[in-house]
């Protein structure tokens, strides 16, 4: 035991030396920084270095020092406050303030600012105070004083109502706080001022006037009205228009409206508005649910006036006289009501077709209309004379040639034989085309194309009444509106003159085609004509060459569009030269016999003729005609097709374009004339040509009218399109028709030799001509037998 003691002598003994003696070895301030530095950079230490350089900190000694300040400044602090009071890197600061709001569920990070509980039971307390001090607070004023986001604000209130805050928070608006005290009173100024409200009042007025809370107004209005506290109804909902209508005035309201429809037959939109009624058809409609009324634009009346006027309108056509329904109608009503009441009584009495509506107001039946037309038949007569011996040759129409051929001496030139020539434009035009054959241009035709579908009614239709307005040099004018209304008035006495004026101009034109009869009847009866000569004119066969024509002249654009643009230029100017220029013939030629110019065949007009013809036509005619007339020397099928429309239409027909079936119906039309004539050819040159087009046809489905120079392009265009043999074939022949075609534009003029014009030897073209001979079936197979050609190559 003494030795333990001993030696616990020495050992404090030497401990105190220690203490006392002198350090040997000590490590410099900037090796420290270095050894920290290093064990900071291999993890082994957690440190942050402090922004002015003297100290080191570690993370948790960070966190503390936040909730300390957090402490010391009552629950809310900013994280830039708390970088100065730390003096460490605001990073760092950021980092370790997450980290709290994380880990501390009474701690929050709002907008930079470290807020807890305590903060928040601290602001719910005065917001407290402030509410029943003035018993009410918004939560936007709030934000303002507390600089903190609405959300969060309304968030942390509502979660501390009934605990802390002593209020309720307005369910529509939630950003309101109130306390009963409040509600109440407001429930009480409510209730006092829409007791005393006697007329249709708007609320948003009363809200500006009286400063009430506007989603609180409606809430207590809403609960005062369906207790029956208030007598009343909200029209218009929660918005800007509402309007607190009061029973008093309702009923006071209803009782003049039944009493006024009920003593007038009618009510007007107007007077409902001025009573207050901001929807007066929807009121009306409710109002009177079972009620018959008819509705019209600013009134509506009852069945009562409906049936008398029905009842007067029924007399006047059943006796063949007039009536104006002004009289019967309500004094207040527009024009517009008038004639839309009129023409509901006119389609309930079923008598549309026996009367007309004329002035707005005046119904007059068809049979007054036509005793008035008997007032002219003298006069008709009388003038019908003396245009006979005027001008008889505006008389004539292909009809009237057609029944007495007698009259033909006296028909224009050209007149007499329009019918024969449309007949034979439409076998020859319609449905032909034009083609070339080997390196010379040569023509195919192209059977008709028949155009089905069409009603013989329309067509007869379109007969009688597309002259009519084409042909107006050719109709007789008989008197002016001025004259029929003076003759009116001589006749009818006892009618208005505004009703007058307008029976005048209604029957003017009826007038007009009447006494275009009586001279047509007159001049045929005094020419040895049959009675039963008809003047319509059939226009159904052109306007079926028309429409093939058009028809044609689309597919074949179509086909030119599928090569190069110097080849496509090249068949569009054909295109133009051929099919292009015959329907502008057709249009030229029948605009020159409609205007009784000398006509032409169309198939012998050529340009010189065609300036003839437009020089001759009226200056409405002769524009859009022009136009397409210079179109044809152009290189554009689109150009073309452009001014052919208002050609077509100021000669009165149309330009009809076929459906899917039709165009299939024409491409088969098409390859079955140029399969005929392949079949008839022997010909080399018109041989390749038709092939080549059939081919084309038969691999693109697209017809195709090109020129003959153009069939080295259509051959390279089947390049892919049909077998490699096949290909290979073409162009062999190709070859052998080129050599053909250059020898015999090489002959010599009779009597020179040969051998001094360098052409080919004749042996050479004896068998240039045997091998075509022999590879020309081959090559109509092709186009005639094209599936069994493409097995077999196969």
């Amino acid at each position: 035991m003494a030795a333990d003691w001993e030696e616990i002598r020495r050992l404090a003994a030497d401990f105190q030396r220690a203490q006392f003696a002198d350090t040997v070895q000590r490590l410099s301030e900037r090796n420290c920084i270095e050894i920290v530095a290093k064990l900071i950079e291999d993890k082994q230490l957690d440190v942050v270095h402090t922004l002015d350089g003297k100290e080191y900190i570690t993370p948790a000694q960070i966190s503390r020092e936040i909730r300390d300040e957090l402490y010391i400044r009552g629950g809310r602090v900013n994280i830039v406050d708390l970088q100065q009071v730390i003096n460490v890197d605001l990073v760092h600061v950021e980092s370790r303030a997450n980290d709290i709001a994380k880990s501390d569920r009474n701690t929050q990070l709002v907008l930079g600012q470290l807020i807890d509980e305590t903060y928040l039971d601290r602001l719910a307390e005065e917001v407290n105070d402030r509410l029943q001090e003035v018993g009410q607070v918004h939560v936007a004023e709030l934000c303002k004083t507390h600089d903190l986001p609405g959300d969060f604000l309304t968030e942390v209130l509502s979660q501390r109502l009934g605990r802390i805050i002593q209020g309720q928070m307005d369910e529509y608006n939630r950003g309101v706080i109130f306390t009963q005290t409040f509600l109440a009173r407001h429930r009480a100024r409510i209730c006092g001022l829409f007791s005393a409200v006697t007329r249709p009042t708007q609320l948003n007025h009363l809200i500006n006037l009286y400063g009430f809370q506007e989603h609180l107004l409606y809430s207590v209005l809403e609960e005062l009205v369906n207790s029956s506290r208030l007598r009343g109804s909200v029209v218009g909902g929660r918005q800007d228009k509402a309007v607190f209508i009061p029973d008093i005035y309702s009923k006071t309201q209803s009782s003049w409206v039944d009493s006024f429809l009920e003593q007038n037959r009618y009510l007007e939109f107007d007077a409902l508005n001025r009573l207050g009624i901001p929807d007066p058809v929807g009121y009306i409609k409710k109002r009177f649910r079972g009620r018959k009324l008819l509705f019209l634009q600013a009134s509506c009346v009852d069945q009562t006036i409906i049936q008398q006027v029905e009842a007067s309108v029924e007399e006047a056509v059943t006796s063949g006289t007039w009536i104006d329904v002004q009289p019967l109608l309500p004094s207040c009503l527009s024009s517009e009501d008038v004639a839309i009441l009129v023409n509901e009584v006119m389609r309930a009495a079923n008598v549309q077709s026996s009367a007309r509506l004329l002035c707005g107001t005046m119904v007059v039946s068809e049979k007054f209309i036509s005793s008035c037309l008997k007032f002219f038949e003298q006069s008709m007569q009388q003038k019908a004379q003396k245009e006979i011996k005027n001008n008889p040759v505006f008389l004539i129409s292909e009809d009237d040639l057609k029944q007495n051929p007698t009259l033909a001496d006296t028909a224009p030139p050209g007149k007499k034989d329009r019918k024969e020539e449309r007949r034979k434009k439409a076998a020859e035009g319609s449905g032909s085309t034009k083609t070339g054959g080997g390196g010379n241009a040569r023509e195919i035709r192209i059977r008709k194309t028949k155009k089905k579908g069409r009603r013989d009614e329309d067509s007869d239709e379109e007969a009688a009444t597309a002259p009519q307005g084409r042909n107006k040099q050719a109709e007789v004018p008989f008197m002016s509106h001025e004259q029929v209304e003076a003759v009116l008035q001589e006749q009818v006495c006892d009618c208005p003159e505004e009703m007058i004026s307008e029976l005048a101009e209604h029957i003017l034109r009826p007038l007009t085609r009447l006494y275009q009869e009586v001279v047509r009847a007159a001049f045929l009866s005094t020419s040895g004509a049959g009675p039963g000569a008809g003047r319509k004119q059939n226009v159904k066969e052109l306007q079926e060459e028309i429409s093939n024509l058009y028809n044609n002249i689309r597919l074949f654009e179509k086909g030119a569009k599928l090569f190069p643009d110097e080849t496509q230029a090249s068949i569009a100017k054909h295109v133009l030269k051929t099919v292009c220029t015959d329907m502008t013939n057709v249009l030229l030629t029948f605009a020159a016999a409609e205007f009784m110019s000398a006509v032409e065949s169309p198939g012998s007009v050529t340009n010189e003729v065609r300036i003839r013809i437009l020089a001759k036509l009226p200056e409405d005619t002769k524009a859009p005609m022009m136009k397409l007339h210079n179109s044809l020397n152009g290189r554009s099928i689109e150009d073309f097709l452009t001014y052919l429309e208002p050609s077509v239409e100021v000669c009165g027909f149309m330009l009809k374009k076929g459906d899917k079936k039709r165009e299939r119906q024409a491409l088969f039309q098409h390859r079955q004339a140029l399969t005929e004539q392949l079949k008839q050819t022997e010909e080399p040159a018109l041989v390749l040509h038709l092939t080549s087009v059939l081919l084309f046809q038969l691999s693109s489905q697209c017809a195709l009218h090109a020129p003959g120079r153009c069939v080295p392009q259509i051959i390279n265009a089947l390049t892919g399109r049909i077998p490699e043999g096949q290909q290979r074939l073409l162009s062999q022949y190709q070859a052998l028709v080129v050599k053909q075609l250059v020898s015999h534009s090489r002959k010599l003029p009779q009597g020179e030799m040969e051998g001094d014009s360098g052409a080919p030897h004749g042996d050479d073209m004896d068998a240039v001509r045997k091998e075509l001979l022999s590879l020309t079936n081959e090559v109509k197979d092709l186009a005639l037998s094209p599936r069994k050609t493409s097995v077999t190559e196969d």
